[in-house]
């Protein structure tokens, strides 16, 4: 499995401040949608969160997302290795995920890349 990237998670109460705050930062352009209640920014590697608390104490648990080619390679390598699937692999706006908690508990989502033709 290769590993393209990582984004790192924040849960932040003022989406919006958050966005402004990251945008400058990096200099890139957010990407914003709506998920299960949940409004996210994606905004570089740093992916905002805001919503409801319940929403957020969940999201919380997962330490990181992991772009990869392929989430359904991923799939079979988690499962194979130990890991047990507790979501997807589902479509996203960004492409298809996958939240899997490791053998040692560790929990990551994996997210493949729409490809565009």
């Amino acid at each position: 499995m290769e590993i393209l990237g990582t984004t790192l998670r924040i849960c932040v109460t003022d989406l919006d401040a958050a966005t402004a705050f990251y945008q400058r930062l990096t200099g890139s352009t957010p990407q914003r949608f709506e998920r299960g209640g949940v409004s996210v920014a994606a905004v570089g590697c740093f992916l905002l969160m805001s919503g409801p608390e319940a929403e957020l104490e969940v999201l919380r648990k997962v330490t990181a997302t992991i772009a990869v080619r392929d989430v359904l390679d991923v799939y079979a390598a988690l499962s194979e290795g130990g890991a047990r699937i507790v979501a997807g692999p589902v479509p996203t706006p960004a492409g298809r995920n996958l939240i899997a908690v490791h053998p040692d508990g560790s929990v990551f989502e994996y997210v493949d890349r729409k490809v565009l033709t």
